[in-house]
């Protein structure tokens, strides 16, 4: 019941975010005391600056409101640094609210630290953390918020937020791997198009202009390297133009369309050499997901509304929610995943032995740690793998067009 009411409190929090617009307001004031004290408060209005402070017994003399520092962009690897501080901090026992200073005032970008003294400033003023955490969804999203109100639920809020941050750094690691494995043929594939356009608009021509004062035949390969380079020096704006707008409509197109994201999500599982390793990625995460919201008390049905959406796989995501529908019926977990058809043998016999013996948790972060080491030998030896298949590939594309352009030049020396 608490975790219900904790999850209601954050939705409810969400809803009335979204309809206000808060700023931070700098003032000054005295105390009970007579002492001036000063400070920075994020509300919606100087009203209720005013009388947040009159209840903690600040009158207040000066209050202006002041601009946002942006700063830059705030980043996934902001926010886990975040947590993994504020989580050491609670264990040594700091206060939450200094923690809180702690970190906003260490920010190397300012838009870090001024989202953080926002929070800091709902905290002060009465608000849960979770609520607070839940006005930010672009940077916190519903797991975040929920394993919070599940920590000052229990109070165990110091080892959810460990959990938490273990969590974050995971998921990061683990982007950054498959991120990398798919930028290195992504950026070779850029650099070979971009130097066979330089050859095909400026050097080919050059030799064109050579080859015609000969005034005899050219071989066929030679002739159809010319042809092409007439197409990209009489189309070469359409050439750009055509690839830029494509690649443009279809990121709009994959952003924007759910059938589209599904599409590609599925056409990613496939892909001949990094589907395994896309899809033993997308497994990792779900389990670690899963894994950590069940140690935190958060119950199964709640817990699969945000594991789909953190495997970051519309695949997995369509397949959480029939697992949904098939435990809230009483269909035990490790049945309804394998009713889904995209989980392997043997996280279907880890979870199974989890659900037997009680220890559900800890076998899906087993075979999260198994999944996610499978993926890091998978990047390593793709590296060495695509080495190869790369330098074929270049050699193929850049040195049949020096042969197509010397082709000419061997007859004559022949001829001569």
């Amino acid at each position: 019941m608490a975790d219900t009411t904790s999850t209601q409190t954050v939705s409810a929090a969400r809803a009335r975010a979204g309809n206000r617009k808060e700023f931070n307001f700098a003032w000054e004031g005295r105390d009970r005391n007579g002492n001036i004290v000063r400070g920075e408060t994020r509300a919606i209005g100087e009203a209720i600056v005013t009388a947040t402070l009159r209840r903690q017994g600040v009158m207040v003399t000066k209050i202006r409101k002041r601009a946002l520092k942006r700063g830059g962009k705030i980043k996934e690897k902001d926010i886990a640094l975040f947590t993994r501080q504020l989580a050491t901090m609670m264990k040594a026992g700091v206060p939450l609210l200094q923690s809180f200073d702690i970190v906003a005032k260490g920010a190397s970008n300012a838009a870090v630290g001024t989202l953080f003294s926002g929070i800091r400033a709902d905290i002060e003023t009465g608000s849960s953390m979770a609520a607070a955490f839940a006005k930010h969804p672009l940077y916190f999203d519903a797991l975040y918020c929920n394993l919070i109100a599940a920590g000052e639920q229990a109070g165990i809020l110091d080892d959810l937020l460990d959990r938490l941050a273990t969590y974050r750094e995971k998921m990061l690691a683990i982007k950054a791997k498959i991120k990398s494995a798919m930028f290195y043929p992504g950026a070779v594939v850029s650099v070979a198009f971009i130097v066979v356009a330089v050859i095909m608009i400026f050097v080919v021509p050059a030799f064109k202009q050579v080859f015609e004062s000969f005034g005899a035949s050219l071989p066929s390969p030679t002739l159809l390297v010319i042809a092409i380079s007439d197409f990209f020096v009489a189309y070469w704006y359409l050439i750009f133009g055509g690839i830029g707008g494509g690649f443009y409509f279809f990121m709009q197109s994959w952003r924007r369309s759910t059938a589209m994201q599904i599409f590609m999500d599925r056409l990613f599982l496939k892909l001949p050499v990094f589907g395994p390793i896309i899809e033993k990625a997308t497994i990792a995460r779900w389990l670690r997901t899963l894994s950590t919201m069940f140690a935190a008390g958060v119950p199964l049905v709640e817990a699969l509304d945000s594991v789909g959406g953190a495997a970051g796989n519309n695949v997995y995501l369509i397949a959480t929610r029939k697992i949904q529908q098939e435990v809230t019926t009483g269909t035990a977990l490790t049945a309804a995943m394998d009713h889904s058809g995209v989980f392997p043998n043997l996280v279907l016999q880890m979870s199974a032995i989890g659900e037997e013996s009680g220890a559900l948790d800890s076998m899906l972060s087993k075979a999260a740690d198994m999944y996610e080491r499978d993926v890091d030998d998978a990047v390593a030896s793709l590296s060495s793998l695509l080495e190869p298949i790369i330098l074929v590939f270049l050699g193929t594309i850049i040195g049949g067009l020096v042969v197509a352009m010397y082709l000419p030049i061997f007859k004559l020396g022949m001829v001569v």
